[in-house]
């Protein structure tokens, strides 16, 4: 049979009153969006100011504790349903870009696959990344200047033999979150300060780690091979503290101390 109900005018006025209301939301994030274009270009143009007007290194322009020091105080300030999770990836890819702006950045690697998604969730997704066959063959690239950075995995021989070097660890990822693989980034600048900072110290097995506790320097060992312990000790230590001089302590380097999530 025919439909013979009269439709209820109602109901018309309540869908015309809710395709107003969407479109009035669409219109506002689309005035969001280009609120948010405008500062991302205003950002760009003072980075390229910074670029053009500070002293020029040899090392790369990446400043891994600064980088911490923006990440940690946006994290502390966020609020609303965006994850925070969001919010660190939006900055990460950010701050690869503008980076990118000052100097050339490119990397050597000795990862697994795991390891080279934490590096590129790092450094951006476009970060010229580079793979070689041993972590070796990644910090000669580096020392003869063929990479910027070298990109490692906390396994393998390298903490064990490489140093001292010129090359030091700046950085430990992933910063935020957790990762399937822990990487190291090393490069020719030294670290810097985030304010909230580890260091990476060599010692003998045992023995360094029993005289790192009685300095007050203890802290977590993240590799045990034969006779040497690799551990994170807190605050950013120079290698001639001397807290380490009587311990056989190498430093490796240092770095911002990751956020759990």
């Amino acid at each position: 049979m025919p439909d013979t109900t009269t439709p209820d005018p109602r109901h018309d006025v309540a869908a015309a009153a809710s395709e107003a209301d969407l479109a009035a939301l669409r219109a506002e994030i689309d005035t969001l969006d280009d609120a948010l274009h405008d500062l991302l270009m205003r950002r760009a143009a003072v980075v390229a100011r910074l670029a053009a007007s500070r002293a020029k290194g040899d090392g790369p322009a990446i400043r891994p504790g600064r980088e911490a020091a923006i990440l940690r105080r946006l994290l502390a300030r966020h609020a609303g349903p965006l994850p925070r999770t969001a919010l660190v990836r939006l900055w990460r890819e950010l701050l690869a870009a503008t980076t990118s702006m000052q100097g050339p950045l490119s990397v050597a690697a000795w990862l697994p696959e795991a390891g080279v998604e934490v590096l590129r969730a790092h450094l951006g997704m476009a970060a010229p990344v580079r793979r070689f066959g041993s972590d070796a063959a990644a910090l000669a690239a580096c020392e003869a200047g063929e990479a910027s950075l070298v990109a490692l995995p906390a396994a393998g021989r390298w903490w064990r033999t490489h140093f001292p070097s010129r090359l030091l660890v700046t950085a430990r990822l992933p910063f935020f979150g957790h990762g399937a693989e822990t990487v190291f980034l090393l490069s020719t600048t030294p670290p810097d300060a985030s304010g909230d900072d580890r260091t990476l110290v060599r010692v003998p097995a045992g023995r360094g780690e029993a005289g790192l506790e009685a300095a007050g320097l203890g802290g977590p060992v993240l590799l045990h091979e034969h006779d040497l312990a690799l551990v994170e000790v807190p605050g950013l230590l120079a290698a001639g503290d001397p807290r380490l001089a009587s311990l056989g302590a190498t430093v490796l380097g240092g770095y911002a101390a990751p956020i759990a999530d």
